[in-house]
């Protein structure tokens, strides 16, 4: 677990230190991100991605229950934890429930999992600082631990709201 965690800090931190680096790309062949020689490793991967796809970018929040643990733990400082606090947060957002697509829409380069921890790692743009005309890419990392085929726990890079 701490594995993963300081991997997610020192790439966090090198995409905010360095001044000019290879972009992060879209890894599009998701079939293969999900893989794992390791069958529990492939399901709690499988488990991250579907929950993905179907509570946060399609908002089928009757499906909350099964995809995550009445006891879910929040580490994103801006919201409460629990099953009941997470879809209450969704439900606030204003967005509506859309179709569930059969693929993640937002760019994905890596899934990694590692014991119970799936680590999601996303093309994350920005708009550059020099010239507001352009954009750069630079990753987005959230981690989930999974108990019993379920989220139980969430962290992410996400800084308090003022």
């Amino acid at each position: 677990m701490k594995a993963i965690l300081c991997l997610a800090i020192a790439l966090a931190g090198v995409s905010s230190v360095a001044s000019a680096g290879d972009p992060v790309v879209e890894n599009k062949n998701h079939e293969a991100l999900l893989q794992s020689k390791d069958p529990k490793l492939a399901a709690n991967k499988r488990a991250v991605y579907d929950f993905w796809r179907e509570i946060v970018e399609a908002q089928h929040l009757e499906l909350m229950e099964k995809h995550t643990t009445e006891g879910y733990i929040q580490h994103n400082p801006n919201f409460d934890s629990g099953r009941k606090a997470l879809t209450e947060m969704f439900a606030k957002s204003g967005r509506k429930a859309a179709p569930i697509q059969p693929r993640v829409q937002r760019p994905i380069a890596a899934i990694i999992a590692e014991g119970d921890l799936v680590t999601l790692a996303f093309v994350n743009e920005q708009p550059d600082p020099k010239d507001k005309t352009k954009k750069y890419a630079t990753t987005g990392i959230t981690i989930f631990r999974v108990e019993n085929g379920k989220i139980a726990e969430h962290w992410d890079t996400a800084l308090k709201n003022p």
